[in-house]
């Protein structure tokens, strides 16, 4: 087996200030100062931008590994790190000065919700004006920069805008039942003017400034990559954590250690094995898509199918498995202090978000099937 990436080491040797700081990030519902530090410290945010800014253009299947590899620890940094980086993708789509402007230094981290909100940006000489409101804008508590996908007034295109996040005014309304340290806010701003060299077509081989291979997967197909590996570290860390149950733990009414529970034993080697599945699927499927793109240039449509697949299969093969040990593990599994409760709120929180959704697999079959998906792909 292939040595783990350097950033995936880095990631591991945060565990135990991770650890330290997880209530607090439960509790307040954002991260704390020395964890944001610290992955600001180790470019964790840094590693889907492109090498010409200072960033690492890391492999998918890498990304992947990193964001899994904070998961084992904390679902809530783990998925900060992986929308952040998302919406650092942008930088490949921006005038390499511009990006330079918003993501050369440490703090250059940018934040955004999803698109879909039902505001137009209005054409003006020089840029747009924009008026709206967005929520689940993840990691915007350590942000210093905001975007909003926007529908231009006229034109029939989406464009994507950046502002400083001191231009908008910011509500807290991340109160959930999981990933609660994502800080996942809603941001409003009125009549914001915008320049044009602040904005791009995202995703949009019009404006792309990069070729690098990683630029020829898009920021949605990242996401799903890298929230994948979120789930499968959620569900990783509550794996390991059912091992570490002491060897004489009995449950209440049985008759013997659960550890000598046929049914137990079983569900644990089928949890076991659904994870290594579904792990080695996500892999395969993002290194075999990113050599084709290094050969010929773009993926197929049939690859971009198999990448939603394996991530919205990695994510719902995680979540069986962390539901199912948080009933073996019995009554300890409820209580706050053990390492049961908090991972099954968030791997539930994970599947409930868009990449996770049984959805894609609709749109899999259809794809598969030679027909256009229905929904949104």
């Amino acid at each position: 087996m292939s040595e783990p990436h350097p950033q995936v080491v880095c990631a591991l040797a945060l565990h135990p200030l991770i650890t330290r700081d997880a209530d607090a990030i439960d509790q307040r519902r954002e991260l704390t100062a020395p964890i944001v530090q610290a992955l600001k410290d180790g470019g964790f945010f840094r590693m889907l931008q492109p090498r010409a800014i200072g960033g690492m253009e890391l492999k998918p299947s890498d990304f992947a590994c990193v964001t899994e590899a904070f998961a084992r620890a904390d679902g809530s940094v783990a998925w900060v790190v992986c929308q952040s980086n998302g919406c650092a993708m942008s930088a490949a789509y921006l005038d390499p000065k511009i990006a330079r402007a918003i993501f050369g230094s440490i703090d250059g981290i940018l934040a955004w919700g999803p698109p879909g909100a039902p505001f137009e940006a209005e054409p003006v000489p020089g840029g747009y004006r924009i008026t709206g409101t967005w929520r689940f804008a993840s990691g915007s508590q350590n942000a210093t920069w905001l975007g909003a996908h926007m529908k231009v007034a006229g034109l029939r295109e989406v464009r994507t805008l950046l502002f400083l996040k001191s231009s908008a005014q910011m509500a807290d309304i991340w109160h959930t039942l999981g990933l609660r340290g994502t800080a996942s806010n809603q941001y409003t701003v009125t009549d914001l003017f915008v320049p044009s060299d602040y904005t791009m077509l995202r995703d949009q081989p019009a404006d792309r400034r990069e070729d690098g291979p990683l630029y020829r997967f898009t920021s949605n197909q990242l996401y799903s990559a890298g929230f994948a590996g979120v789930g499968l570290g959620i569900a990783r860390g509550l794996i390991d954590a059912f091992l570490d149950l002491p060897a004489a733990k009995v449950s209440r009414g049985a008759g013997r250690p659960m550890r000598e529970n046929n049914v137990v034993q079983s569900q644990l080697a089928q949890s076991e094995a659904k994870w290594h599945a579904a792990r080695a699927f996500l892999h395969t499927t993002l290194d075999e898509v990113y050599d084709h793109v290094v050969r010929h240039g773009e993926m197929t449509r049939q690859q971009a199918a198999m990448i939603r697949l394996a991530s919205t299969w990695a994510i719902n093969q995680s979540r069986e498995a962390v539901t199912t040990l948080f009933h073996c593990a019995g009554s300890v599994a409820v209580f706050e202090d053990q390492p049961f409760e908090r991972r099954l709120r968030d791997i539930h929180t994970v599947n409930q978000q868009a990449q996770g959704r049984q959805l894609h697999y609709e749109s899999v079959g259809q794809i598969m099937l030679g027909l256009p998906p229905e929904n949104q792909f």
